[in-house]
């Protein structure tokens, strides 16, 4: 396995065959390396992706990115409701491809399509498998607080995520970046580390390497839920809660009944209270406002910490400065937030190892 990716270039050869790619993916993650696989010298001879649905504020039936990619390309487009179709499998052999290349498709890749490509399937994983297998690992890095996350080109096979690793590449995690900021970097990455690979494997020079299932850790898809911010949490868990869960499903807390939308946080350091660190008085019950002005709004978290808002956004509302808010609000140090539905309960974070094998190799990026 190639670290960094810098050495895969190096297995470029002019004299080895292209090879014919057949490409499934649907979201924004996958049009990088669609559009690399394009530009290549090897033949994008078919794309499947997932049917048009609703989207946007007016949920309004529109093309995924991937589709419209290939229909710019004029590549052949294949949109199955079920991967199970016999159809699915019938398409892809009249495509007759060498190796199938998944990012994101978003749904599990039955074993019998697995088998059609003579050379198998290999996926753009968004992060350093072992860990952090499953539907999104971009989030669940950035809700963790890691330093940093990467991409990881592997097979795929019939257990999730668990196929031998190609390649990887590093990126750092910046203190107060988003999950969307990293994952577009990290799509542009894999995009040219799975070139890279795909050119390792038409020279035969390609290496795979098995992943130890003892540091398999799991990223389970988000959910609605997640989004209600619980302010016990030290100061650093909430604010890489805003950051992980942007731009979808949002952390948001309630004030006065109403849902607000964190969109940018910082953690700030507490004054020293001698009366408090000697266990004279209680700190401030976590939720209450410390203080509110143009400059933020600073939220009492637990253990002490606190957190100031920067950006946000009202229930029916557009996105919005904290001063072009408070303009329009009144929130006076002591209001408490929250108060309105419940935080969830506890969970298995996604840094929790694998305890179980599972199965299936759904893809979120």
């Amino acid at each position: 396995m190639v670290e960094g990716g810098s050495a895969a270039s190096a297995a470029r050869s002019a004299t080895a065959p292209g090879l014919r790619v057949v490409f499934l993916g649907t979201p924004q993650f996958a049009v990088p390396t669609l559009r690399a696989l394009v530009d290549s010298r090897h033949t994008v001879c078919g794309v499947v992706t997932q049917p048009d649905r609703p989207r946007g504020r007016g949920q309004k039936i529109s093309n995924a990115p991937v589709k419209i990619l290939a229909l710019e390309r004029q590549l052949p487009i294949f949109q199955p409701e079920r991967l199970r179709d016999p159809r699915v499998a019938e398409a892809l052999r009249g495509w007759s491809p060498d190796i199938g290349v998944v990012a994101a498709y978003g749904k599990l890749i039955p074993e019998d399509l697995l088998a059609v490509p003579r050379l198998g399937m290999i996926n753009v994983h968004a992060s350093l498998l072992p860990r952090l297998r499953g539907a999104a690992p971009v989030h669940r890095a950035v809700i963790d607080g890691a330093l940093q996350t990467g991409i990881t080109i592997m097979r795929v096979e019939k257990n999730l995520d668990a196929g031998g690793m190609f390649a990887r590449v590093r990126r750092p995690i910046g203190p107060d970046e988003t999950s969307d900021v990293v994952e577009r970097d990290l799509a542009s990455m894999g995009a040219a580390l799975l070139v890279d690979v795909i050119e390792q494997i038409a020279a035969g020079t390609a290496v795979e390497e098995p992943q130890d299932y003892m540091f398999a850790t799991y990223a389970p898809r988000l959910t609605k839920e997640e989004g209600l911010l619980d302010w016990s949490l030290p100061a650093s868990f909430v604010h890489n809660r805003v950051r992980g869960l942007h731009p979808w499903p949002h952390a948001h807390t309630f004030l006065d009944g109403k849902r607000l939308i964190l969109l940018k946080t910082r953690v700030v350091p507490s004054p020293a209270d001698p009366a408090i660190e000697a266990g004279e008085k209680a700190g401030p019950t976590p939720g209450t406002v410390l203080t509110a002005d143009n400059g933020g709004i600073q939220v009492a978290t637990g253990h002490g910490g606190r957190v100031e808002i920067l950006e946000l956004q009202a229930e029916g509302r557009r996105p919005m400065q904290v001063r072009e808010f408070l303009a329009g609000h009144h929130v006076a140090p002591g209001t408490i937030l929250g108060g309105r539905g419940d935080v969830p309960g506890p969970e298995r974070r996604s840094g929790e190892p694998i305890r179980r094998g599972g199965s299936g190799n759904r893809e979120g990026g």
